[in-house]
């Protein structure tokens, strides 16, 4: 990457990448219609057994994005409704959690059009149980036992891994007030507003929900954790578009 470009945001280097791929493939012309609307959980998640993924309990919505043929998700807390062509999604501010939504949302199923990426709709009904103990597993296969930080109270994802590696070995921060200092698997979880910092030193390595990318927090956990040298995964659909262009390493064995 030039370093013209590792000089601004993660979703700005996302944008300029973007642009190119949307002037070479002449869908800026083309008028191409986007169409952002927030998900009932039942239509983004279907009917899992457990009931305490943020989802559910109405912390986030999914939104989704068409593209002509291809559609996309992403996760946030600010849900909103845009229709209108890419090139206005190219101008967005990028200021807000709404309009990251939106762009990222837009970003995934572009790619997704293109076949640049393959998993980009969240997984439904007991799937996201399966992928909790995919996650877990493919951890404990490539790093063996070690202390594993999570960044993004994913309760299915937050359970396995404490199964895997134990309550000691796991530590969580996430930015919702109600499970900030509660313990949850036997793991007391830790404000995202200003603990990060801690999970990364402790941490041998990171999986990190591409919610962050949403809310305007992944740049900095991303930056802490190349400067510690930790690997930092990224896990959910919401990061498929930028982990593709930016070689971010992502997660999500059953995206559809």
């Amino acid at each position: 990457m030039s370093s013209s470009l590792d000089d601004i945001s993660i979703l700005e280097q996302s944008r300029v990448l973007l642009r190119e791929i949307v002037d070479r493939e002449r869908l800026l012309d083309a008028h191409v219609s986007v169409l952002a609307k927030p998900l009932t959980p039942e239509e983004a998640i279907g009917t899992p057994g457990r009931r305490d993924f943020p989802i559910i309990v109405g912390k986030e919505r999914v939104i989704e994005a068409v593209v002509i043929d291809a559609r996309a998700h992403a996760f946030t807390d600010s849900p909103g409704e845009f229709e209108g062509t890419l090139g206005e999604v190219l101008g967005f501010d990028l200021e807000t959690n709404q309009s990251r939504a939106v762009f990222v949302a837009t970003l995934n199923a572009v790619l997704r059009h293109l076949d640049r990426v393959t998993a980009t709709v969240h997984c439904r009904d007991e799937d996201p149980e399966h992928c909790a103990r995919e996650i877990a597993a493919q951890l404990l296969d490539r790093f063996g036992r070690l202390n594993v930080g999570l960044i993004g109270m994913n309760p299915a994802i937050a359970e396995r891994l404490v199964d895997t590696f134990g309550a000691s070995s796991v530590h969580i921060t996430d930015l919702n007030a109600e499970n900030i200092n509660q313990t949850r698997f036997g793991v007391k979880v830790w404000s995202g507003h200003d603990r990060t910092h801690d999970l990364v030193d402790i941490s041998d390595v990171l999986v990190v929900t591409g919610t962050t990318l949403v809310n305007g927090t992944f740049d900095d956990i991303h930056r802490m954790a190349r400067t510690a040298g930790k690997p930092c995964i990224v896990y959910g659909v919401t990061a498929a578009g930028v982990s593709e262009l930016l070689g971010i390493e992502q997660i999500c064995p059953y995206g559809r």
